[in-house]
């Protein structure tokens, strides 16, 4: 796997070791006054406040000790050493139900913190709750039949802390040989950091080694959810319900397998069921048995419910879902978010104080806060506010960028490569090599070009399955790019100039297999995952006889339209209008470079002329794909299918001519973003 280990500590980073140093050795006061140091320059810092406020405590100063560690759980309310301390200090306090609620919000956090457990067996003895003392019994002896090194770093990835959680890891694993828990907390690390593919190879390892560890089988079912392998995840999931029927965790993530694999009327029975079985907690003898396993997902799976409904078109019962997610946490941004981004939804004003006291609220975290902006961003614009519109839209991107470190050269790069090797050469030698089938339908471009509309429109016809937005040319493209993932070095698309023509036919096959989970057995199917158009070499050279379309949109509207759009993953080019500009341009560039190389090979779609002459491009479009015209591919609204992109709504209604403008609401403001785009906007 990729090694975060090697990666040399920042200055503060050494100043903290150094500082935790003084701690063990009971320097408590150079502690304090060292993290104050560091607190003066970087307030939010969260170890200076954790090492701030466990000085406190030592130096018996309890009052200001909590009052540190609310500091800090305003800034990092996830951290669990935060909780645990707080317990300490109620201890101090002699206060042992304030202590165990502070002790069971830590180990709720981070399940590998044994002073917690052992404090709560006690604290639990001490006030006669014996069964809740038999409970943190328990883990407390799971803790202990473990490695210290490894109980050690499992709390440290539990809170973040993956670099050096890693290097333990890694440090044992060196040291003592296979070890499974090692190796699936490495395994672990690398799902956090979206290293996926090492991820999945080292939990197929650890079920090698032991076939009945069922932690260890969620974890590979998840590994595989994200890789978008739907059908092997469903296997797995199939197999740890057959164990275990009614087990919640498992019921969600095979909910969210039927999702992947389109199947959403199944997944939102499972839901709608795991919502009706929520209960409040149990008790016996007045002693709530369950704190270590809290229902906190109420909101979470109204959501669920409220996603499948809009995806299967019941949008009425879909808005009262999400109201309802809304309710059952009232600073839950993705259930205003989702209400704005269904595009047909009047939020009413008692909604719109709420949205903006979450938003201002200093405890909203970050990514409620984001949903919030672009949430408030589309009800000011559906308003005729569009100077708070922007200024709501503009925030939220910047907050939504700061989460990643986006670097859209890296595409610029990989489009310079891909001119490079992708010549009439490559393609006249590796002719007809892949596998010969025609039944992909690839649609290419940006998000947010209509490409929803003409995957709605052929998706109406007779013969063809629309699908999703499937990440199978990814995964081939990440097979071909091998381990060696350097940005300036890259194995692919360079790999292509020598690649063998059986090669070509294996991966085409491979696509064929792995997409059949998706289809329902007509004679045509689309792949509908815009960031294909980078790899359009790669799909004539594996699938010659596929079709490819290029939906494209007015340079200001797409790249504006995209500006106002939160995704639910990926897209990060998205968050910043020169990232947008210089990906829309690079775009453009690659797009030509295809209608050079291979003349004919894609029909490019234009957004404004479906819209303006409706019968005549649906006639263009099926006449590429070699389809016979069919009258409901013009009455396309009509048509009962899943959409899960966000112009869900849009296209279940007939075509009409006002989105075309709307960026225009905004143009004081888009005076950057023609700039970036230079003679692009008048081309």
């Amino acid at each position: 796997m990729q090694t975060l280990a090697s990666r040399q500590p920042s200055p503060i980073e050494r100043e903290i070791g150094r500082l935790q140093a003084s701690l063990q050795a009971g320097r408590f006061d150079e502690a304090r006054v060292g993290a104050e140091a560091i607190l003066a320059i970087h307030p939010h810092n969260r170890d200076a406040l954790y090492v701030f406020a466990v000085s406190l405590r030592y130096l018996n100063t309890i009052t200001d000790a909590l009052t540190a560690l609310e500091r800090l759980e305003r800034a990092h309310p996830n951290f669990s050493r935060l909780y645990q301390e707080r317990g300490h200090c109620y201890i101090a306090l002699k206060d042992a139900s304030r202590a165990v609620d502070a002790f069971i919000q830590a180990v709720n956090l981070n399940p590998a913190l044994p002073a917690s457990w052992n404090k709560l067996t006690t604290l639990h003895q001490m006030l006669g709750q014996t069964e809740n003392a038999r409970l943190a019994a328990q883990h407390v002896a799971t803790l202990s039949r473990l490695p210290p090194e490894i109980v050690t770093a499992t709390g440290l990835y539990s809170d973040g802390d993956f670099a050096i959680a890693e290097a333990i890891a890694r440090r044992y694993l060196l040291e003592h040989g296979d070890h499974v828990e090692a190796m699936r907390l490495l395994a672990r690390i690398g799902l956090a950091l979206d290293v996926l593919d090492d991820g999945e190879i080292l939990l197929e390892a650890v079920l090698k080694l032991a076939p009945d560890y069922t932690a260890a089988r969620l974890d590979y079912a998840t590994a595989l959810l994200r890789r978008h392998k739907h059908a092997q995840a469903r296997t797995e999931m199939e197999t740890l319900l057959a164990s275990e029927p009614e087990n919640r965790t498992y019921l969600m993530t095979y909910a969210s397998v039927l999702v992947g694999l389109g199947e959403h009327d199944q997944a939102l029975a499972i839901y709608q069921r795991l919502l009706n079985d929520i209960q409040p907690p149990a008790s016996k003898d007045g002693q709530t048995t369950d704190k270590y396993h809290p229902f906190r997902e109420e909101a979470l799976l109204h959501l669920s419910v409220a996603h499948c409904l809009k995806t299967l078109g019941r949008q009425a019962e879909a808005v009262e879902a999400y109201r309802a997610a809304a309710t059952a946490r009232a600073d839950f941004g993705d259930a205003y978010w989702s209400l704005a981004n269904l595009k047909t939804y009047t939020f009413d004003e008692s909604e719109i104080v709420r949205m903006r006291a979450s938003e201002a609220a200093a405890t909203t975290q970050l990514t409620d806060r984001y949903h919030l902006c672009f949430a408030l961003g589309k009800c000011l614009e559906d308003t005729g506010d569009y100077a708070e519109s922007f200024q709501f839209y503009d925030r939220g991107n910047a907050l939504k960028r700061s989460e990643h470190a986006y670097d859209v050269s890296i595409i610029e790069r990989n489009t310079r490569a891909q001119i490079e090797v992708c010549r009439p050469a490559l393609f006249k030698r590796l002719a007809h090599a892949g596998a010969p089938a025609a039944d992909p339908i690839f649609i290419v471009g940006l998000p947010r070009s209509g490409s929803t509309l003409l995957e709605q429109i052929l998706a109406s016809h007779s013969q063809v399955d629309g699908t999703a937005e499937l990440a199978d040319i990814q995964r081939i493209v990440l097979e071909l790019q091998g381990r060696q993932m350097e940005a300036d070095d890259l194995r692919y698309p360079a790999v292509l100039a020598d690649i063998a023509p059986e090669e070509l036919l294996r991966f085409g096959n491979q696509y064929l297999n792995d997409t059949r989970a998706y289809r329902t057995g007509k004679p045509y199917f689309i792949d509908k995952m815009p960031n294909n158009f980078r790899h359009v070499g790669l799909i004539h050279l594996i699938l010659p006889n596929a079709k490819i379309i290029d939906a494209r949109r007015d340079p200001v509207a797409c790249c504006f339209s995209n500006f106002k759009q939160l995704f639910a993953s990926g897209q990060e080019f998205t968050y910043s209008i020169d990232d947008i500009a210089r990906y829309y341009r690079t775009y453009v560039e690659l797009m030509a470079h295809w209608d050079q190389v291979l003349p004919g090979r894609v029909l490019r779609v234009q957004h404004e002329d479906v819209v303006n002459d409706l019968e005549g491009n649906v006639r263009r479009i099926l006449d590429y794909c070699g389809l016979p015209f069919e009258q409901g591919c013009l009455e396309f609204h009509k048509t009962k299918r899943s959409i899960r992109t966000a112009s869900s709504e849009q296209v279940r209604q007939p075509i009409f001519r006002d989105s075309l403008d709307q960026w225009q609401h905004f143009e004081p403001w888009l005076g950057p973003l023609k700039a970036a785009l230079g003679d692009l906007v008048t081309r």
